[in-house]
């Protein structure tokens, strides 16, 4: 079916049906007599959705809810996967990296989007068992897959060969700032603070890009990629009280990069703001769809004006804090695990 327009409460028909067997096929139940009709249980149901997926939880179903109950819903074996443009997205291909990862095919990150790297590991998986090398996931891959499992347990850091590759990809970088690319994305609220942030890192010797157009975070992703960054750094405000620095995690994979520097960031904005920043694995499409390591920082909630209004006066000191978070993260990458 293809994309509907936006549902929210109030909307009938079809589109409002099958948004809810999807949300159902998920574990998140609507009942029947509400079924056709965008209802208080239909809204609940989609807000639990939402936040499960770190999406915006407002309870509203446009583009970005809606691809991603689409990519919810497939599971490894569902369709052939192969690589192609646009590139396939969905759990299935997420699937099916972890398994590659767990059994040392390096498929990288862990992201539901099926792009080179996932096609090479397919391929080398392919080879190693005596399968046509098409780098196509059909019937007779799929039941290779399933014959032979990959490692239980353990953390993510020591069960897959993408967290290996990563944590030494982070020992031999070069150290410091100095020539690195950073592709800095500030929400137009914030661009202050983002200029700040810009000047601190071109003091460093870094090569900046700063956006703060607003514009959605595929395309934020997409022109990160074109600039071939090595760091992807997203400042804005939050949906929820408190900081919050965010890595890319899903399942058992988490970005070792995004994770340390996401980290270290957190740790230096303790020393500034008034509440103490968390740590967070996410699956925030900016951070999802980025090729780098990536990290998004939320200061502040929107709705905290108090918070806001002193991010704003101390902004030097929270620039100066979050340049020494990415500084530290790339520099001391074994300090932070």
């Amino acid at each position: 079916m293809n994309e509907p327009a936006a549902l929210r409460p109030g909307s009938s028909g079809e589109a409002v049906r099958d948004l809810q067997q999807r949300l159902g096929a998920l574990g998140h139940d609507v009942p029947r007599d509400e079924f056709g009709n965008f209802g208080p249980a239909t809204e609940g149901a989609l807000r639990s959705f939402q936040e499960r997926r770190d999406l915006q939880v407002d309870g509203v179903c446009g583009p970005q809810t809606w691809n991603a109950l689409v990519e919810s819903g497939f599971r490894l074996g569902d369709r052939m996967l192969y690589l192609r443009r646009p590139m396939l997205k969905g759990d299935d291909v997420a699937e099916l990296q972890g398994q590659l990862n767990l059994l040392g095919f390096d498929a990288g990150k862990e992201d539901g989007i099926f792009g080179p790297a996932t096609g090479r590991a397919l391929m080398e998986f392919q080879r190693n068992s005596g399968l046509g090398v098409d780098g196509i996931l059909g019937p007779d891959t799929v039941g290779a897959l399933a014959r032979i499992q990959g490692p239980r347990g353990g953390s993510p850091a020591e069960s897959s060969v993408a967290h290996v590759r990563e944590r030494e990809e982070l020992r031999r970088g070069p150290h410091g700032l100095s020539g690195r690319r950073i592709f800095v994305a500030v929400a137009p609220e914030l661009s202050a603070l983002g200029d700040r942030i810009m000047r601190e890192l071109v003091d460093a010797g870094a090569l900046v890009v700063l956006d703060a157009s607003g514009t959605d975070d595929s395309s934020l992703a997409s022109a990160a990629n074109r600039y071939d960054a090595d760091l992807f750094v997203a400042l804005r405000l939050g949906a929820t009280g408190g900081c919050r620095c965010s890595y890319f995690a899903s399942g058992r994979f988490r970005s070792e990069a995004g994770f340390r520097v996401a980290t270290a960031v957190s740790a230096e904005l303790a020393g500034v703001l008034a509440v103490e920043p968390r740590v967070c694995g996410s699956l925030h499409t900016a951070l999802r769809e980025t090729r780098m390591a990536a990290v998004l920082c939320e200061p502040v909630a929107r709705d905290d004006v108090v918070g806001a209004g002193h991010v704003v006066t101390a902004g030097g000191d929270v620039a100066r804090a979050v340049v020494a978070g990415i500084r530290r993260g790339v520099e001391e990458p074994d300090d932070l695990s």
